[in-house]
This record gives C-alpha cells, sequence and structure tokens, in this order.
C-alpha cells in the first residue's frame, strides 16, 4: 500500500447529514456494482439501506433504472407505507414488500440486498442450503436458510413477512425458484458483500457438483471457520477494495 495511504476504518459521523450522505454513496456503489458483475436482470433486484434519522424509511434504487447508471442523486425514499417522499422516479413494488418486512423484523439491520443473479437463480432452484465447500462459503454455515416456496412475484407485504420469518436472525435466505437475499447489520457495504460472495459460493458449488462428488469441510473445521470469515465487519472490510475500485472508474455514481 502506497505510503500516503492508510488502511480503511469503520467510519463515525458528527451529524445524521454525514451519515445519510455516507450511507447513499455506498449504496449507489453497491447497485453500480452489481451491474458490473451482471446481477443486473431487466426490472428485477433491489438494495435497500435504512435513513439513519428515520429508521421506518429505507432508501432504494428507483423501478426501471439500470443498476449501471444509478447515482447518489437517483435514489428514492421510501416511507413505511411505500409512499416516495424523497425522489421523483418510483418505488418497486417487490422492493417494498419485501424489504419493508425485513427491515420491520430485523432492527438489527441496516442494509439488505435482492437480485436475480444467474448462480443464485439457479441454486434456488435446487431448494437446498449451501454446503461448506470452501473457506469462503464457511462465512454462511449456519448463518443462511432457505424459504422452501415460490408464490410468485412477491407484491404482498403478507408474503414479505413469510420471507422475514424465512430468514430470522441470519445473514442470508435462498428463495427457491427465485434469488438470493442477504442483510447487513453494520452497513451497505456488508450487505452487498455478503451477496457478492454468496453468488460466487452458488457457483463454486454448482461447478463442483458438476465435476465430480465434492468433499465437504469437516462440520467441526466449518464451525471453527465461520467466526472467522463470516462476522459483520468481515463483510464490511471485503466490500471496502470494491468501493475503492468502482469509484475510481466510476466516479459519476457520486454525484448528488
Amino acid at each position: 500500500m502506497p505510503a500516503d495511504r492508510l488502511p480503511p476504518r469503520f467510519p463515525t459521523f458528527v451529524n445524521v447529514e454525514d451519515e445519510r450522505r455516507h450511507r447513499k454513496q455506498r449504496l449507489a456503489a453497491a447497485l453500480r456494482l452489481f451491474g458490473q458483475f451482471g446481477f443486473d436482470e431487466g426490472l428485477a433486484g433491489h438494495i435497500t439501506v435504512r435513513d439513519p434519522e428515520r429508521p421506518d424509511h429505507f432508501w432504494v434504487n428507483p423501478l426501471g433504472m439500470g443498476f449501471k447508471f444509478i447515482r447518489v442523486k437517483d435514489l428514492i425514499l421510501v416511507n413505511h407505507r411505500g409512499e416516495v417522499v424523497v425522489g421523483d422516479w418510483p418505488v418497486n413494488a417487490a422492493a417494498f414488500a419485501i424489504h419493508s418486512q425485513v427491515h420491520a423484523a430485523r432492527p438489527d439491520v441496516v442494509a439488505a440486498a435482492h437480485a436475480h443473479s444467474v448462480y443464485g437463480k439457479a441454486w434456488s432452484s435446487l431448494r437446498r442450503p449451501l454446503d461448506p465447500l470452501t473457506q469462503d462459503s464457511c462465512a454462511f454455515y449456519g448463518d443462511h436458510a432457505v424459504f422452501d416456496d415460490y408464490t410468485g412475484v412477491v407484491l404482498d407485504p403478507e408474503e414479505g413477512k413469510r420471507l422475514a420469518h424465512a430468514l430470522g436472525a441470519h445473514k442470508a435466505l435462498i428463495l427457491s425458484n427465485h434469488g438470493l437475499l442477504t442483510v447487513g447489520q453494520t452497513s451497505v457495504d456488508e450487505a452487498a458483500w455478503w451477496f457478492i460472495t454468496m453468488e460466487r459460493t452458488c457457483q463454486a458449488q454448482l461447478l463442483a457438483e458438476a465435476a465430480g462428488t465434492p468433499v465437504l469441510i469437516d462440520p467441526e473445521q466449518a464451525k471453527k471457520t465461520a467466526p472467522q470469515v463470516g462476522p459483520p465487519m468481515a463483510g464490511w472490510r471485503a466490500f471496502q477494495p470494491l468501493y475503492e475500485w468502482i469509484v475510481s472508474i466510476q466516479p459519476d455514481l457520486l454525484e448528488e
């Protein structure tokens, strides 16, 4: 690391305006990264973060705007009734139905991410939890669940409640025949990183099972590794190089 740079530190804020700006910047960056990694699929997919002043409101990407183009100034603020209170674009009804219930059920959660990524979709059709095949997969060992039902596009908040119930206290949920959902207790950074690495974990397991019969990590070793690679701050730290990279190549995302 060059001498003029310091390791990233988890931020502290002197006022709510600075914290809101930071959360929105990280949200816009996470959406750009999702676009860069090919997690976009038409109108599907959304990442949310609580407003630091009004915790029953969340910032989210607007319906119909591609991940690859979103800037800080494009984000919309949605209240607990699904009304857009800041911004000119509409909210994705599925985003509200899912995220409003996750945020309501999990007051410890700052952010949530859901998208229709290719490997997540493929793995979700198996309706199985991920196995501890790799060190990275141990981040989800005992910390993810499967919502083993599919009833169409999630537009009813009552269905969102069922998803939130299935998520429980975990960091991630596999939505059968649908995709992945991850949450962050510390930040947007964490929620986004768990999604990125969970998508790659799905890819790794699909490849391994296509090639042969994978050998699982011993349960005791997986249990030991999980708190090393899976705590909230590990997710936050893992996201920092990605944030630095996407801002360096797409600085317009920070436009307010």
